[in-house]
């Protein structure tokens, strides 16, 4: 039986004078890849960012395997084994790809006690980091650049991976990497929340899916029925899977 790894209930968020979130129910199973589905301006990326404490929760509560999230600032929910990649990449432009990796790990203090194996995991599915692994990552192509985002989310094993458009600007061949990355992350328990533009990328890999809209969740269910349901794909985001 799923249980929910993270829990989101009666969450709102103000930024200045702008509310954002009005209410934010949503739940991600433990084990399962959640999709995170909307128009544009529909409160997706606040709610990731309300998720790692970037913005605080104006109202509601928010937990991970049932600690209280709202206590906790964005490192101490790091330290819990939550990892996120923004849509923004967020990498030190200033920084080798070596570097960047070796920072977002926890238990190393230089490269060399990175662990190898997973290493080389990584380098398989994202050739990119391998190949420019001593470049400053600021000089990388848009999406050898997030290629690197994603790699330094998954360097260490992590309980809950936030992911914001992971697939924008990939090729195709890269996307299909990604996909089989993801994969294997979920096979070995990890949860996966996700927001994605691209609905191919989305129905292969989705276990769960919730629709937003206006700052609220409107729609949440299975994968499977939201794809076979062409006139609920139409009502919520005005596309078709």
């Amino acid at each position: 039986m799923n249980t929910a790894r993270l829990s989101l209930t009666g969450v709102h968020t103000h930024i200045g004078a702008y509310h954002i979130l009005h209410g934010v129910d949503l739940t991600v199973p433990r084990g399962q890849l959640t999709l995170l589905l909307g128009r544009n301006g529909a409160g997706k990326t606040t709610t990731l960012r309300t998720i790692m404490g970037l913005w605080k929760a104006s109202a509601g509560t928010l937990t991970f395997d049932g600690q209280d999230l709202n206590a906790l600032d964005t490192p101490q929910r790091a330290r819990l084994g939550i990892a996120y990649v923004p849509e923004s990449m967020g990498i030190f432009a200033d920084l080798t790809v070596k570097e960047n990796l070796t920072l977002a790990a926890q238990s190393a203090r230089h490269a060399g006690e990175l662990d190898s194996a997973r290493l080389e995991w990584i380098f398989a599915k994202f050739p990119a980091v391998k190949t420019f692994w001593n470049y400053p990552a600021g000089k990388l192509s848009g999406g050898q650049k997030q290629m690197v985002s994603v790699a330094r989310a998954i360097v260490e094993p992590r309980e809950l991976l936030i992911v914001d458009e992971p697939s924008k600007g990939l090729a195709p061949s890269i996307i299909d990497n990604m996909i089989d990355a993801f994969a294997e992350l979920k096979s070995q328990g990890v949860t996966i929340l996700l927001v994605e533009q691209n609905l191919e990328f989305a129905k292969r890999l989705g276990d769960t899916v919730a629709v937003m809209d206006d700052g609220r969740v409107v729609h949440a269910g299975t994968m499977a029925g939201f794809v076979e349901d062409e006139e609920l794909q139409q009502r919520l985001m005005g596309l078709a899977i």
